[in-house]
C-alpha cells in the first residue's frame, strides 16, 4: 500500500482478525467504527484512527458506555519513534481499561498490544516517601509549578547554600560543626561531594568555600535571605 493511509484502510484487517475468533462483524454500528458479536458475549467495539490522538481516546472512553471491550486501532509506524510512542500510548490504553491494535499497512498484519481490562495503579512507596521527604525538606515554596528548562530549588540544593551561609560567616570550618549548626544531617557529605563545585577541602573534614561558591552566594542571594531566617546563629553572625 502506498500514501498515507485512511481509517477506512484499517477496516478490512481488523475485520478479519475479529472473524477469526468467531465474531460476526459489522462496521458503522451508531457511533462505533466497528462492532463484533460472538453468541451470547458482550459485544466488541474498535475505534479507528490514521494515528494517535487524543480524540481517538475520547472515543475509546464514550465507547465504554457500551461495553467493557473496547479497542483502539492505528496503523503500525517503523523507527524508534513509533515504538516510543507505542509504548507510551499502550501505557495510557491500560490505564484507560481500553484495548490496542495496530496494523500494518503493507501486508494487512495485525497485532493486539493490550486487551482492555480494568485498571488498577500499583503505587511505589519507595517514590512516596522520596517525594515526602522533598516536600518536608524543601523550605518555603521557591519554584514556580510547570517549569521546565530552569535550574529548580530543590531541597539538596537549599542545604548546600545553608552550609555556604556557615562557611561564608564563619571560614573553614570542620562539617561536623557545620552540620550541627545549621541542623543539616548530610552537611558533611552534600560539601564532600562537592555537587555545585561550591566546597574545597582544605583540612580533614574542614571545608571551605571556592570562588564558584562566593559567586553564588551572589546567584542565590534572593533564596539565601529566606534561607538565613531558618539558621538564627549563622544569621546572627552574618547581621
Amino acid at each position: 500500500m502506498t500514501g498515507k493511509p485512511k481509517e477506512t484502510d484499517l477496516y478490512e484487517p481488523i475485520k478479519t482478525l475479529l472473524e477469526a475468533q468467531d465474531y460476526e462483524v459489522k462496521s458503522e454500528i451508531g457511533a462505533a467504527d466497528v462492532m463484533a458479536v460472538r453468541g451470547a458475549e458482550a459485544p466488541v467495539v474498535v475505534e479507528l484512527k490514521t494515528a494517535f490522538s487524543l480524540a481517538l481516546f475520547h472515543q475509546g472512553i464514550e465507547r465504554q458506555a457500551i461495553t467493557d471491550f473496547v479497542y483502539v486501532a492505528v496503523p503500525r509506524g517503523s523507527g524508534k519513534p513509533f515504538l516510543k510512542s507505542l509504548k507510551n500510548n499502550k501505557s495510557l490504553c491500560r490505564r484507560l481499561g481500553l484495548g490496542l491494535i495496530t496494523v500494518r499497512m503493507k501486508d494487512a498484519f495485525t497485532e493486539i498490544h493490550l486487551d482492555p481490562a480494568p485498571y488498577k495503579p500499583r503505587q511505589s512507596k519507595v517514590k512516596q516517601q522520596r517525594m515526602l521527604r522533598e516536600f518536608t525538606k524543601r523550605v518555603g515554596d521557591p519554584n514556580k509549578g510547570g517549569s521546565t528548562k530552569t535550574t529548580l530549588m530543590t531541597a539538596y540544593r537549599q542545604d548546600a547554600l545553608k552550609c555556604l551561609l556557615h562557611l561564608s560567616a564563619n571560614g573553614a570550618t570542620k562539617a561536623s560543626i557545620v552540620a550541627k549548626t545549621i541542623d543539616v544531617d548530610r552537611a558533611r557529605n552534600i560539601m564532600a561531594h562537592d555537587h555545585y563545585g561550591w566546597f574545597e577541602r582544605v583540612g580533614k573534614g574542614i571545608y571551605d568555600i571556592t570562588p564558584k561558591g562566593k559567586a553564588a552566594m551572589k546567584d542565590y542571594a534572593k533564596e539565601i535571605k529566606v534561607l538565613k531566617k531558618t539558621i538564627p546563629a549563622v544569621d546572627a553572625k552574618n547581621d
